[in-house]
């Protein structure tokens, strides 16, 4: 059955229990201060102004996916915050860029977890190092996060060893908190990571997602909940478990995991065509497209024309929200670059623009407040 929803945009209240979650009766519309409007009617955009997402925080000045970096996201403006989900040894979610944990921790520094160093395969990759599900939660706790791209954002360093690896409770007791503090909502926007894999080791995270969510009353359409996946079939799996809105992520290159273990030839763009969105219409509520699905560049880093792929999205009612906007010249395309220091922000100002003259819903932004500041421009 194809799935409809409302529009993916912030509510204007704070996440509350179940007994007090709003209802949505038509479009939601997000205005400067994130109040919630209702109309009637339909539209080829899904909202009149784009959410921002905080890419695993305030990623650029924060260590990603640290209670911190969520913080200080939402007091920027962000809309959802975003938070890459893994499993721990006990069944808990916790939220990592990855299970492989050496980047992000400082797990490597830990003698007694020494011999927890090893190989494994992931998603068809050899990757060697530290993972959470072979940690409890409780070790994990002993642990500390530091910056992943240090030598790209080096004052986030001064960060390291400051904070804990926060679960997803956390996460949303962090929301509610912030969002009541500011009379407005603050969404989660939780990517299950590596689910086949997760899956074949025996520590699923789908129901474990479900249970979290059905704890806190997040449950519903209108729940401040978007869930997202690179793979298909967790997310097909999830629109059977729970009604909140989902979204598809696409590449530019390669093909859901879950389609090379089933055998399925279609890639990420092959899903981005007018057929494949078509077929995603059925289970999700929207896509997460790498930007250069919709503008491309060319191999020295110039923009090409743009595509149609928001245009399509669209017309199978289809949210858009693109990944990942970074302020650092090195992420932006020669177009928007700003000196010679490939560290040093350019004009990500004109990138936002850009892509908001398309159309778009939504943005995964590591500077969440140069997204909201773009935003406030629009007329």
């Amino acid at each position: 059955m194809r799935r409809t929803s409302p529009t993916l945009g912030a509510t204007g209240a704070p996440l509350t229990e179940a007994v007090a979650e709003p209802t949505v009766t038509g479009p939601i519309v997000t205005g400067p201060t994130g109040a919630e409007a209702t109309g009637e009617g339909t539209s080829d955009r899904a909202s009149d102004r784009p959410i921002v997402i905080a890419h695993r925080g305030a990623s650029g000045y924060r260590p990603e996916h640290t209670l911190e970096s969520y913080r200080l996201a939402i007091r920027m403006g962000a809309d959802f915050i975003e938070p890459d989900l893994v499993a721990t040894r006990d069944g808990v979610l916790v939220a990592r860029h990855e299970n492989e944990i050496s980047g992000t921790t400082d797990v490597a520094t830990h003698r007694k977890f020494a011999d927890r160093r090893t190989t494994k395969t992931i998603d068809g990759v050899s990757v060697t190092g530290w993972f959470t599900e072979d940690f409890t939660l409780a070790e994990l706790r002993t642990l500390r996060t530091k910056e992943r791209l240090p030598q790209v954002r080096g004052t986030n360093t001064t960060y390291d060893g400051r904070f804990e690896v926060p679960t997803l409770q956390e996460i949303i007791d962090l929301a509610r908190s912030e969002g009541r503090a500011r009379g407005r909502t603050i969404g989660i926007y939780p990517e299950t990571k590596h689910p086949s894999y997760f899956a074949s080791i025996g520590l699923p995270l789908e129901k474990p997602l479900v249970q979290v969510l059905q704890d806190n009353g997040l449950t519903r359409k209108s729940s401040p909940v978007v869930i997202q996946s690179f793979e298909t079939a967790n997310l097909r799996e999830l629109s059977r478990l729970i009604d909140v809105r989902l979204v598809q992520l696409l590449d530019t290159t390669g093909r859901p995991y879950d389609f090379t273990v089933s055998g399925d030839a279609r890639t990420y763009p092959d899903l981005a065509s007018p057929a494949g969105l078509n077929w995603i219409a059925r289970y999700a509520d929207g896509i997460g497209p790498n930007k250069d699905l919709v503008v491309p560049r060319d191999a020295a880093g110039n923009l090409l024309a743009p595509t149609e792929v928001v245009r399509d999205a669209h017309r199978e009612g289809l949210v858009v929200h693109a990944w990942t906007f970074r302020a650092e010249n090195r992420f932006l395309p020669v177009d928007f670059r700003t000196g010679a220091d490939p560290n040093a922000h350019g004009d990500i100002i004109s990138e936002y623009e850009l892509f908001f003259r398309l159309g778009l819903d939504g943005v995964f932004a590591d500077q969440p407040d140069t997204a909201v500041a773009t935003r406030a421009g629009l007329t």
